[in-house]
């Protein structure tokens, strides 16, 4: 279970990095995705932040999170610039591709071709 201090600093890094996601996104993965941060969870001493992306518009999802990670001295850089005086010590940056949003979708799906199929 994270600690209140996890859940802020996750809160806060969340926050932040999807600013730097909305102003220099485009950048990096291109304008035809929409790529937004769910989720951050801390490890207990705060040294990583593992970063949940769900990624909309494309479905190579996984080369956005390899274009991301291509391009992590930057994205950390901006990060510091934005939290910086707000944390001892910067955490590591891991990315991770959510999917729960697709997932989600697929299991309706599955739902209603089952009803269909019953009706």
């Amino acid at each position: 279970m994270e600690s209140k201090r996890q859940k802020q600093v996750g809160e806060l890094i969340r926050r932040y990095f999807s600013t730097i996601l909305t102003e220099e996104g485009s950048l990096i993965y291109g304008r035809d995705k929409l790529v937004t941060v769910t989720n951050v969870r801390m490890t207990p001493d705060l040294l990583l932040a593992n970063i949940y992306i769900s990624v909309y518009g494309t479905e190579l999802k996984q080369e956005v999170i390899l274009e991301m990670e291509d391009n992590i001295q930057h994205l950390s850089q901006a990060l510091v610039r934005k939290i910086g005086k707000q944390l001892r010590r910067m955490p590591e940056i891991r990315f991770h591709l959510d999917d729960t949003v697709d997932e989600m979708y697929r299991v309706a799906n599955l739902l209603n071709r089952i009803s269909d199929e019953q009706g």
